[in-house]
């Protein structure tokens, strides 16, 4: 069961015989803005949308009410999920670092961009706390695919999680030498909690560390640019109060957003800093936690 964070009140008081699990402060009004975070949230573990959670969010959108992606996702992998649920508005892409419009193709804001000296500092002290690490840039130019630019760029022996069925091999010089929007850095052997707790023991405050996933991949952004400043920029634009706001998510990436919405909600299969800031558990992605809380609405 989460534990009592202060500031938040979450116990599990219910759970309802299709598998809901609230906390004891659930909104009453209809949010007026909802953001997801994608994987191991709105997508079920194999990866794919369920009919359930398309069938919700479409009632969502023609309710009028926006849905935004948050994702640690860069621009160019949204509209797989973005297309069948019918999105065409913002989506927060790279843990807050860009704002992209899914319509229209268009980068709308970047924050954050990790210059190279910084990006050199950052992989010096890194080198030292985790040997053996490699490193991956992420950049962004003016849409999800811009012809002009090398989106994704790692060095050889770079381990993806994902696949490696995507990026441009080159040296570390180049992966280095451009700004980013993010670095990432995998390290065989190590799970992401172990590569963080390490990588802070050496970084100054300048950059934050991240992760969305557990295995051997964590994530360096600009300070202070999260899911929750990225959010927040999207309410401000769709003049959306933060209590208001729906937020799910289920890793150490999400904390931050879930802690800014006027509800936070945790998925059940979520890392317990995900479970620890959230003011409700719903069911897991298997279950189709999202369209749980949602249903009570939409």
């Amino acid at each position: 069961m989460p534990t009592r964070t202060p500031g938040k009140v979450l116990v599990q008081t219910d759970t309802s015989p299709d598998g809901r699990i609230f906390g004891d402060n659930v909104p009453v009004d209809k949010p007026l803005l909802i953001a997801s975070d994608v994987d191991g949230t709105l997508l079920g573990p194999l990866e794919v949308l369920s009919e359930r959670t398309i069938d919700v969010v479409r009632r969502v959108t023609e309710d009028g009410v926006p849905f935004v992606l948050a994702s640690g996702r860069p621009p160019r992998w949204i509209a797989p999920i973005a297309n069948p649920l019918g999105l065409t508005g913002y989506a927060v892409c790279a843990n807050g670092a860009v704002l992209y419009e899914i319509g229209t193709d268009r980068i709308v804001a970047v924050h954050g961009l990790l210059e190279p000296q910084l990006l050199h500092d950052t992989v010096s002290a890194l080198d030292h706390a985790l040997p053996g690490c490699r490193f991956a840039a992420e950049r962004v130019g003016e849409s999800a695919l811009d012809p002009e630019m090398r989106n994704f760029v790692i060095e050889p022996d770079y381990h993806n999680p994902w696949g490696n069925h995507e990026g441009t091999e080159a040296p570390r010089a180049e992966v280095l030498g451009h700004p980013a929007i993010k670095l990432l850095i995998s390290r065989r052997g190590m799970n992401s909690d172990e590569m963080a707790r390490a990588a802070r023991e050496v970084l100054d405050g300048s950059v934050d560390i991240t992760y969305s996933t557990n295995t051997g991949l964590i994530e360096v952004a600009a300070h202070g640019i999260t899911k929750a400043t990225g959010l927040a920029e999207v309410a401000a634009r769709l003049d959306v109060p933060a209590e208001r706001v729906i937020a799910f998510g289920d890793m150490p990436n999400d904390v931050e957003m879930l802690g800014w919405a006027g509800h936070g909600v945790a998925m059940a299969n979520g890392h317990r800093y995900a479970l620890d800031a959230a003011d409700e558990v719903t069911g897991p992605n298997s279950e189709d936690g999202v369209a749980q809380v949602l249903e009570r609405w939409f």
